[in-house]
């Protein structure tokens, strides 16, 4: 049986578990956000440039090669890029249900 000294202890110990989590959660959410930003960016680069070029070009067949390539370059960097904030997303909700873990073992064990 779960003595009330034991059940305040277990929370107190969570409390400050949480805290610390919470502070470490909002490393990873602007490590996310500055990911997504970073993206945004570049793809927006990546754009303007394949425009500009477009604009130059004197020949269809060059005009759908550079574009053909851009989308193939745009579709790549997508998945990296996905699959990179992904893991981040991921460790986050790692992080998230980590004060949890060691105050259900306590409470498990102590039952």
């Amino acid at each position: 049986m779960i003595k009330l000294e034991d059940f305040q202890q277990y929370g107190q110990e969570q409390f400050a578990s949480a805290i610390a989590s919470a502070a470490e959660m909002g490393g990873n959410a602007q490590a996310i956000a500055t990911a997504v930003g970073d993206y945004a960016k570049k793809s927006i680069e990546d754009g303007n440039a394949m425009v500009t070029e477009l604009a130059t070009v004197k020949s269809m067949e060059k005009a759908i090669e550079i574009q053909s390539d851009y989308a193939r370059i745009a579709y790549e960097n997508f998945v990296a890029e996905g699959q990179k904030i992904g893991g981040l997303y991921a460790d986050l909700a790692k992080q998230a249900c980590k004060p949890f873990e060691g105050f259900m073992a306590k409470m498990t064990s102590a039952a």
